[in-house]
């Protein structure tokens, strides 16, 4: 892939705040275009690595080029191109949505009526005009989180950073934000998400980056995750049978407590020839399922944090 197809290229990259290394030589690239997890523990330095893109915190060694600049040397190039949305959505509680919005594209140097214009459409993308002359503090925890996707939009990113943006939605409001999320990058906007709800990543996005004790441990496409799955949920109508096979053909298998059988397969396609022996066996499987999301099981087989 070339230069021209990344839009962020991080190359050993670190910070160190005294004696605590919270990002430690962390290498990884972002395509342009697409939807990008950071997939990590607590602690695992996710946010810090985020303030570095978005040019808000200076790395201690190591070198990143976003959107084509450095955010060191070129931090207004970088953060008049980054839109940036952090876990905890802070402002000025007597402001209205509406005012947030404006003085936000004012910091962005729109004019005053681009920006009207621009944080009127942007309320109506996230579900807030019935809120847009109402001062903040009245806005739940879920609207703040809304009204801060539409700040880091106002002025129409190349690249959004979201930093566990679905703390606080309500389940309409997630799905709502996945399918904001893939709009913006059919667009062509390029996003970089992280969240500790794995299965949601599985439909929002395209890739993910795994980080460890702020390492970058693994990369792997939603598609590829989807293909290596091992666990799978099997339920049938009388387990019996199915406990009984699975010991003739010797595969590994766990007893659920909901009746279930926890078995690990191999892939999609070991997933799908499982299911059709056993309903040649006529053993009558009534749910078949992959146990957990696709990143999910990548994060887990990681085992990282245990070694």
């Amino acid at each position: 892939m070339s230069a021209s197809d990344l839009s962020v290229s991080a190359n050993q990259v670190s910070r160190v705040f005294g004696s605590f290394v919270a990002v430690a030589d962390a290498t990884f690239t972002v395509p342009r275009g697409g939807v990008t997890a950071l997939v990590g523990p607590n602690g695992s330095g996710k946010t810090t690595l985020m303030l570095v893109l978005a040019g808000l915190l200076t790395p201690s060694s190591g070198t990143v080029e976003v959107c084509g600049f450095n955010p060191v040397t070129d931090n207004f190039q970088v953060r008049s191109r980054v839109g940036w949305m952090p876990d905890q959505f802070g402002m000025w509680d007597s402001l209205t949505a509406l005012e947030a919005l404006t003085m936000t594209g004012a910091t962005y140097r729109m004019s005053a009526d681009a920006s009207l214009a621009r944080a009127r459409e942007l309320l109506e993308l996230v579900h807030l005009v019935e809120f847009g002359d109402k001062p903040a503090h009245v806005l739940s925890r879920g609207q703040k989180q809304r009204l801060g996707l539409a700040r880091a939009l106002m002025h129409s990113p190349q690249m959004l950073i979201l930093d566990e943006p679905a703390n606080g939605l309500d389940p309409r409001s997630r799905i709502e934000l996945r399918g904001i999320v893939r709009q913006l990058a059919e667009g062509g906007t390029t996003i970089l998400i992280s969240s500790h709800v794995l299965a949601e990543l599985d439909e929002m996005v395209d890739d993910a980056i795994f980080l460890s004790a702020g390492r970058t441990v693994a990369r792997e496409t939603v598609t590829d995750a989807r293909s290596a799955r091992s666990s799978w949920h099997v339920r049938a109508i009388d387990r019996t049978p199915l406990v009984s096979w699975l010991e003739e053909i010797h595969v590994p298998f766990a007893l659920g407590q909901d009746g279930s059988v926890i078995v690990n397969i191999s892939g999609e396609e070991n997933a799908a020839r499982f299911l059709r022996d056993a309903l040649a066996r006529d053993i009558a499987i009534v749910e078949f399922a992959p146990r957990g999301g696709a990143l999910e099981q990548t994060y887990l087989q990681l085992n990282e944090e245990r070694r």
